[in-house]
């Protein structure tokens, strides 16, 4: 009876521990319950009108460069300028010796006193003999040679007059002057230096720096581009505003004030394709300088139907295509590849791919993948792109 009654009680252990595992594996495989489509934050794609511009390297360079030389030889006597400072037109930088110069304005001098003296002297002579040759008081003859005196005289007197102006110009270039107003660099000489008119070398140069002009380069296809994109309607011409030009230094600042667009070349450099574009910037501080590295942003344009979209929605695949993920009419996730062109402050400006309507989603793209239903709720609002105002 005993022995009985532990079987019975084997028997019924080992069917609720078959039990039990039976319902433990009956919960793991029942599948859970549905949870519905995952929700995302979509904007709806608008065209909306984008001024299109286009960020170029550039270099500075001076409004105006003056290499100051001599024009007379001499020994120099004084510098009278501060090597880096700013100096206005006609100042005196050096001081060569005049001695020589002067000693020959004063020979000319003399020299011409001594003609207009013998004009003096010819031209009473022939006014007596104009009076003489009416009575028949002197011949013909010692008329004429009076008349060719007095104008011998005067040719000398004008002769002289010229070799006086002369020295006294060579006078003057002893007195270096800069002929424009700026900043002026080293000087190349010391007191004591022998200087030549004829002289390859610079003795300083000065540079105008305000305005200032920015060098940039464009190449010749993005041009044409331009210019196709142009006629065919899908940019327009941006108006006076497509003369405005800004700058970023090389250290990332903005500079303050706008230039203007002042030309572009009229032809293309063989070794790279590109077209110099020519801008001139405000300098009153000096904050630019002969030779900086700049990126110039100039208005090219305005697309009046651009499909921009936010960076963080765009992702690429594999092949490094840019691709985005829409809501299609069935209420699913797809996949679209996009052909973006460049970026617009803080979004992509969208050539293909996307149109106007559909529902781009941007919130919630870790939670889906392409196929998958979706719930549509409004996405924060996107941060507006920089226009460039």
């Amino acid at each position: 009876m005993q022995i009985h009654r532990t079987k019975v009680l084997r028997t019924s252990l080992t069917v609720l521990a078959i039990s039990l595992a039976l319902s433990g594996c009956g919960e793991r495989g029942t599948p859970a319950p549905n949870a519905g489509p995952a929700e995302v934050g979509v904007l709806a794609v608008a065209p909306q009108r984008v001024a299109l511009d286009a960020e170029l390297s550039g270099r500075t360079s001076a409004f105006t460069i003056a290499e100051v030389r001599p024009q007379v030889s001499g020994i120099i006597l004084k510098r009278l300028f501060t090597e880096g400072s700013d100096v206005k037109a006609g100042q005196t930088l050096y001081k060569i010796d005049p001695a020589t110069y002067k000693a020959t304005a004063d020979s000319a001098a003399a020299a011409l006193a001594r003609a207009e003296a013998t004009l003096a002297t010819t031209s009473l002579k022939a006014k007596r003999y104009q009076q003489l040759i009416g009575i028949h008081a002197v011949g013909q003859q010692d008329y004429d040679d009076v008349v060719a005196a007095q104008k011998a005289a005067k040719a000398d007197v004008a002769a002289n007059r010229a070799a006086l102006e002369s020295a006294r110009i060579n006078l003057s270039y002893t007195r270096v002057s800069t002929p424009v107003s700026g900043r002026i660099g080293k000087s190349s000489v010391t007191p004591g230096a022998l200087v030549t008119a004829d002289q390859i070398s610079a003795l300083a140069t000065v540079q105008q720096l305000d305005p200032i002009y920015v060098d940039v380069t464009r190449s010749n296809g993005e041009l044409l581009q331009l210019k196709r994109d142009l006629a065919s309607g899908l940019i327009k011409r941006a108006g006076n505003d497509q003369a405005r030009v800004k700058l970023t230094l090389e250290d990332g600042s903005v500079y303050p004030l706008e230039g203007k667009l002042q030309f572009s070349d009229v032809t293309v450099d063989q070794s790279t394709g590109a077209i110099t574009l020519r801008a001139i910037f405000p300098n009153p501080k000096h904050d630019l300088l002969p030779g900086m590295y700049v990126r110039a942003r100039l208005v090219q344009g305005v697309n009046e139907k651009a499909i921009l979209v936010p960076q963080n929605s765009v992702t690429h695949d594999s092949k490094g295509n840019a691709v985005a993920m829409v809501i299609g009419a069935d209420g699913k996730a797809a996949t679209r590849a996009l052909t973006i062109t460049h970026a617009i402050g803080n979004q992509w400006l969208v050539d293909a791919g996307l149109h106007p309507g559909d529902q781009l989603i941007v919130d919630g793209l870790q939670k889906i993948r392409p196929g998958m239903p979706v719930k549509a709720v409004p996405a924060l609002a996107a941060t507006p792109a920089d226009s460039g105002e």
